[in-house]
């Protein structure tokens, strides 16, 4: 490898031009040229490391945004490379648990190379036998996500009424399936007749709606639950949010991801029906995934146990090139991706 180690090669990067405030669009966002040695640093335990795939994640919104006050995650500087979770091949090590060659997953640069310096946040690909671009979604990240919303927050019973909003998305549609694995009735809505029809035949919903189509939530959310929802996987706020708290049972539980609606507001809506919180004593919990990233093993079993059993199916909408990431970003704000997206950087 010293021969490759001095190698310098172009590395094409995706930046934020500057703070976001409102839709983000292309225009916030540059393609910048630079170069990298293909070398760690010498005593470092450092990896360099060649990007595959990059995901495009709701999260990532809130980072384009300065904050006051610090949020969850840093907020992006503009001028350097924005970070996403990726899926990547080792080319150098410095580190003694990597060696070139090996896949990976985990922060990276939006850039064609990234020279890793915390490698605590580096996952081995124990299953390369499945599509490496399933590290994005349903082996990585969004389907710890679901695995760890569904199954610790919520602790869903069998049989039991579940909604998940966004439901075609990298998470949603993932719940809905481990929603039905466990014997519930599951219900999705999504922002098109296309997605709605996906829930129901290819990912087994009992049941979906178009919410862009429904003139009153409450009354959708009634006539598919007469009976009413035990379990709410939140992934939207604001109006739906609402309706669903008229729609909840006694001791329902509501696991709240995140809250997409919201996002791109300069004024985040107010929730009208939190009494139905006490007078049904409702459960509502909020979850960051990166607090179950020390179960992830046991998670990545368990679920590709599934995919080869064929009881979960994953679809994905792929860009190809890094230079389409900021398209592929903004696109998920405006419902343009079918299943999970993510950015096809260099396919091996």
């Amino acid at each position: 490898m010293a021969a490759a180690a001095a190698m310098e090669v172009c590395n094409k990067g995706v930046t934020l031009k500057r703070h976001v405030t409102g839709y983000p669009t292309e225009a916030d966002m540059e393609l910048v040229t630079g170069t990298v040695r293909l070398a760690v640093p010498p005593g470092s335990t450092a990896v360099m490391v060649k990007n595959l795939y990059l995901s495009c994640d709701p999260y990532m919104r809130s980072r384009m945004t300065r904050h006051e006050v610090p949020s969850y995650v840093p907020d992006f500087v503009p001028g350097e490379v924005l970070t996403a979770f990726g899926v990547s091949k080792v080319v150098e090590s410095g580190h003694p648990g990597y060696k070139a060659g090996d896949l990976v997953w985990g922060m990276v640069g939006c850039e064609e190379y990234t020279l890793i310096t915390d490698t605590e946040s580096l996952f081995k690909i124990s299953h390369p036998e499945y599509p490496l671009s399933y590290y994005t979604g349903v082996l990585g990240m969004p389907g710890l996500t679901a695995y760890a919303g569904f199954f610790d927050v919520a602790k869903p019973k069998k049989g039991e009424y579940v909604f998940v909003s966004a439901a075609s998305g990298a998470v949603g549609q993932l719940v809905g399936q481990l929603a039905k694995i466990t014997g519930c009735y599951v219900v999705g809505s999504a922002g098109s007749d296309e997605k709605v029809n996906l829930l129901k035949t290819k990912f087994g919903f009992d049941d979906a709606f178009n919410y862009k189509k429904e003139q009153d939530l409450n009354a959708a959310l009634k006539r598919c639950f007469p009976e009413g929802i035990d379990i709410y996987f939140e992934n939207v706020g604001g109006a739906m949010l609402d309706a669903v708290l008229l729609n909840m049972r006694l001791h329902g539980r509501v696991s709240v991801c995140g809250l997409i609606s919201q996002y791109n507001l300069e004024q985040p809506e107010g929730v009208r029906n939190l009494f139905c919180v006490v007078t049904k004593r409702i459960r509502v919990e909020g979850f960051m995934v990166t607090e179950y990233f020390g179960t992830y093993s046991k998670f990545e079993e368990d679920m590709a146990g599934y995919l080869k059993d064929g009881k979960i199916t994953y679809i994905e909408d792929f860009a190809e090139g890094i230079e389409n990431l900021p398209g592929a970003l903004i696109g998920l704000f405006y419902g343009r991706n079918i299943g999970k997206q993510l950015v096809a950087v260099a396919r091996e």
